[in-house]
């Protein structure tokens, strides 16, 4: 479907002051070619300035009438097919502006043809026109806007030649052209060509072929060919006997174009082998059309024309390049015209429908205007869309959006000429050049008498003879801000009668002024800053339509209002009024709002505006109202309107939330009657789990940092334990990291970034209680240790009660294990007035004594209770232990507290260990039993039961092999008589 809007997108137009009437013209980039249709053949160059007014630069004779003509920005070079003597010729004209200089040297040159050194100083200052041989006349060509290559479209084949710069002295570089790769097409002759950054488009009269050149990395000789072998069929019509039988349309992209059976051979012709390329073909869409394709009906003259790419820019840079490959392509038939984007993939963008039969049509990067047989159209195009999509696939996100390239085409302006014949553009000027018919310009001077052709063909032959029917216009297309401004002029008369129609016109002009500061001349141009402010303009338009209206894309007006740079209090007041008389609010509106104070804002709502916000959602969504309640922006909201709102929602649906809230809302208040009554009315473990649905209640984000709210200094100070149990959920449920709730009870207790307080300590306890993910295990583990280990080396005592005790955590945790025995028989022998921070080591015993804690890990955090006494030793001899250094273990209880070494032996050494019993401990005991004599009953004592042990374990040989030769027989024989007896029993 076709939107029609009556705008204006062209102002002022002037006429170009041709000598004689235009056969070809073109335009480069900042002048216009025009060839003579004159038996005295040349062409004109005019300089086109601002406002479209055309200076002369002078004219240079071309070698007959001019077929094709076409320019290159890059390498500033003229290309024309010219015929004399019933040939063709192919010619490039190199440095032609030396004309404007008063300049009339010409040098004619063959490609490759090697520059004389006779005349190379003078190249500067003289024209050079260089002629391209080639087997077979060409038929059209086609510049590349990007690199400046040439195709040349001959029958059955295409040519294709890359432009060269050849360095001839320090001070002079010129243009030549290498004959580098031929397309062999059989049974194909190309009508137009369009070449763009390796993207070649063909069409014949009824077809389009879209090619895209590939390098392969391979060993190749030169002359290589590379052949798709298919089907020599075409679809073109097959005369049977008397039947004619027609093709029907097809359209044929990506993988599938290969079907379309036209077989291309590509033969390299280049001379040089340095840096050779090898290419390979890849189809990319084949479109086959039939001469009864036209809405109007059978039409023997459907033929494709306009073929036409047009390099996509993103953000004032042009991306079209052999690394980045993405176009527009349009081709035309009569009656309708087809827009499609090459890159990656192809794909149809727009199908234009045209009101009267089409004689040419030009793309350029915002609109696209077509010539009928009677006016100048313009319709608006999608390049903008297609350019920022290209540029960021995901661009509809909550940040940022794109209209789509499939709006329904919209046509601005149909302007009457009269005989338009045909068109090019150059920036925002549209050359158009219009012939009258004979009988047009006798009606112009007769209007109020009609003259027939036959009667008057004298007369008419003499008047166009006298009064030529032809002129070559420029016509300016208005500025950007001027149409931007008409079409949102125009769309308010849409608002209240078809939203759609007001949408689709405001994302045409967002597109308009999107297309403007994608262009590269952006940067540079005058109207930046008033471009930019009309993009966020035409954001904050976009955004008021998806919020107002009742619109399927609703959730657009989030982004659009993000890219506008309107803060939520600027877009309250756009839509304050409106608002107010209908009492109603659209999801687009909720949506926005929702999501904008759901997230980090550096932005307070004053309290007109909180509490209007609070209406809003009491009215659209009020189950939302917690979210919103506890939103920064709504700091100064009227707690007792948001209390009053919040009991009338928990009468329809109660839940733990909204009592939260409403006693977050008492607090605020200072009502602490009522903030007890609604934590009464759950358990504390509801109460926990409550907060997992609004942790806003607790913390605010700011900068990436959580603020504790007012609600958690209060429970910090009177339900601690709720506080913890509420933060280990929000960890738990994946709503705060580890290293934010540090940095939440830091803040909380005020205890400065290097202290840790006590409640974070709790924290850390509860959450290895409640936790199962392996590494944040460890990483707790550690945290803990080292705060336990720093707490006992300085003495230092927390600043409040710890919320679990010792005997708490061994029963609530696996990771917290029994004391073993011989760590609670070390620790009783100290004395009452050295144990420091005694729960702080029973936890730390504690926690080495369970199987969680990774040992290695924990030494260099447990180095500081090295030489702490009792102490120091349970954590040395539990860290040897745990890395089963068994003997290293005895040895240091022997020498620090030898009383302990048997209890140590009976819970350590088992199993594999058991022989640590005979092996170590017996030899030391003995040892040092007898360098003591006896003075160490302790020593004795440990003898004596290790001696049980071992006579309970060997055999009668073995054990009286490990008794001392120098020891007491009485001391040692009931052991031996014990171990005999047992095995005789045995």
């Amino acid at each position: 479907m076709v939107q029609l809007y009556n705008l204006h997108p062209f102002g002022s137009q002037r006429v170009v002051p041709c000598k004689q009437e235009p056969a070809q013209f073109c335009c480069g980039h900042d002048v216009l070619f025009v060839a003579s249709a004159a038996a005295s053949c040349g062409v004109e160059v005019f300089a086109v300035r601002r406002e479209g007014r055309c200076e002369p630069l002078g004219s240079f004779a071309t070698l007959g009438p001019v077929l094709r003509m076409a320019y290159s920005r890059a390498g500033d070079y003229l290309v024309t097919i010219e015929e004399k003597s019933k040939a063709t010729f192919l010619r490039a004209y190199v440095n032609w502006r030396c004309m404007s200089a008063g300049s009339s040297r010409v040098c004619v040159r063959m490609v490759g043809h090697k520059m004389a050194e006779s005349y190379t100083e003078t190249l500067k200052e003289q024209m050079s026109i260089v002629e391209m041989a080639l087997s077979d006349p060409p038929l059209c060509i086609s510049c590349c806007p990007v690199n400046g290559d040439l195709l040349v479209g001959c029958k059955n084949k295409l040519v294709m030649f890359c432009l060269k710069y050849l360095v001839i002295n320090q001070n002079l570089t010129v243009l030549d052209f290498e004959r580098s790769l031929i397309f062999h097409i059989d049974n194909f002759i190309p009508a137009e060509v369009a070449f763009c950054a390796r993207h070649i488009a063909i069409t014949t009269e009824l077809d389009v072929l879209i090619l895209k050149l590939d390098v392969i990395q391979q060993s190749a000789d030169r002359g290589e060919q590379c052949t798709y072998q298919v089907s020599h069929t075409t679809f073109l019509q097959l005369e049977l006997d008397e039947f004619v039988v027609c093709q029907k349309p097809v359209e044929l992209l990506g993988e599938e174009s290969k079907l379309c059976k036209i077989p291309i051979t590509l033969e390299s012709t280049e001379l040089s082998t340095e840096d050779k390329k090898h290419f390979q073909v890849q189809y990319l869409l084949f479109r086959h059309f039939t001469p009864d394709q036209s809405p109007f009906g059978f039409c023997e003259e459907t033929k494709l024309h306009s073929v036409q790419f047009l390099p996509v820019y993103q953000t004032g840079r042009c991306t079209c390049v052999s690394r980045t490959t993405e176009s527009l392509l349009l081709f035309s038939l009569p009656h309708v015209g087809y827009l499609y984007s090459v890159g990656k993939l192809v794909e149809l963008i727009s199908t234009y429908q045209y009101s009267e039969r089409s004689e040419q049509a030009v793309l350029t990067p915002q609109f696209l205007h077509v010539i009928t047989s009677e006016s100048l159209q313009c319709y608006t195009v999608r390049c903008s869309a297609a350019a920022a999509r290209d540029e960021d696939p995901y661009i509809d996100t909550t940040v940022k959006a794109c209209p789509p390239v499939t709006l329904d085409v919209c046509t601005l302006r149909m302007q009457l000429f009269i005989g338009p014949r045909a068109i090019c553009h150059y920036k925002n000027h549209i050359i158009l050049l219009t012939k009258a018919d004979t009988e047009d310009i006798t009606e112009r001077r007769k209007p109020s008498r009609r003259i027939s052709r036959k009667a008057d063909s004298n007369k008419s032959r003499t008047n166009s003879e006298s009064e030529p029917g032809w002129n070559l216009y420029i016509i300016n297309t208005v500025s950007t801000i001027q149409l931007y401004r008409e079409m949102v002029d125009y769309s308010r008369t849409y608002e209240n009668v078809r939203t759609e129609s007001c949408i689709h016109l405001l994302s045409e002009a967002h597109l308009l002024v999107r297309a403007a500061i994608m262009d590269p001349s952006f940067f540079k141009s005058d109207d930046k800053e008033e471009l930019l402010r009309a993009f966020r303009e035409s954001c904050a338009f976009l955004g008021d339509c998806y919020s107002r209206f009742d619109t399927k894309d609703y959730h657009l007006a989030l982004p659009y209002y993000r890219m506008s740079g309107l803060s939520v209090a600027e877009v309250l007041e756009r839509l304050a009024s409106e608002s107010d008389e209908i009492q109603t609010y659209e999801r687009g509106l909720i949506f926005y709002l929702t999501h904008s104070l759901n997230e980090e804002l550096n932005e307070e709502l004053s309290k007109e505006l909180a509490d209007k916000v609070l209406q809003i959602f009491y009215l659209a969504d009020p189950m939302q109202l917690p979210d919103i309640i506890c939103s920064p922006c709504m700091k100064n909201v009227c707690p007792l309107t948001a209390v009053k709102y919040l009991c009338k929602v928990e009468d329809i649906m109660p839940s733990v939330v909204l009592t939260l809230t409403k006693a977050f809302m008492a607090l605020k208040m200072g009502d602490l009657t009522m903030y007890e009554c609604e934590m009464n009315s759950h358990k504390e473990t509801m109460l926990a789990c409550g907060f997992i649905g609004q942790p806003k209640l607790l913390g605010e984000y700011r900068e990436g940092i959580v603020i504790p709210t007012e609600f958690a200094v209060h429970l910090k100070a009177m339900q601690p334990g709720l506080l913890v149990a509420a933060t280990v959920a929000l960890h738990e449920n994946s709503k705060i990291e580890l290293e934010e709730a540090d940095m939440f009870f830091k803040m909380l207790c005020n205890n400065g970034e290097d202290m840790v307080p006590q409640l974070l300590v709790d924290f850390w306890e509860a959450l290895l209680v409640a936790c199962s993910r392996e590494e944040v295990l460890q990483e707790l583990l550690l945290r803990v240790t080292y705060q336990y280990v720093w707490r006992i080396s300085k003495k230092q005592l927390p600043e409040t009660k710890p919320l679990k005790t010792t005997e708490d955590l061994i029963n609530s945790c696996d990771h917290f294990g029994s004391i073993f025995p011989w760590v609670t028989f070390i620790m009783s022998m100290e004395s009452l007035l050295d144990k420091d921070c005694p729960e702080d080591i029973s936890k730390l015993q504690s926690i080495l004594c369970g199987q969680s804690i990774d040992i290695t890990a924990a030494l260099p955090i447990l180095d500081p209770l090295a030489e702490a006494g009792h102490v120091g030793l349970t954590v040395r001899v539990l860290c040897s232990t745990r890395l089963g250094k068994y003997e290293e273990s005895i040895d240091q209880l022997l020498r620090q507290c030898p009383a302990a070494a048997v209890l140590y032996a009976q819970h350590e050494l088992k199993d594999d260990s058991r022989a640590v019993w005979w092996n170590k401990l017996l030899p030391e005991l003995c040892e040092r039993a007898r360098l003591t004599r006896s003075d160490c009953p302790v020593l004795i004592s440990s003898l004596q039961e290790t001696l049980s042990v071992v006579a309970m374990e060997l055999e009668l040989w073995d054990f009286l092999s490990l008794l001392p030769e120098d020891g007491t027989a009485a001391f040692f024989l009931p052991h031996l008589l014990h171990c005999s007896q047992r095995k005789q029993l045995m």
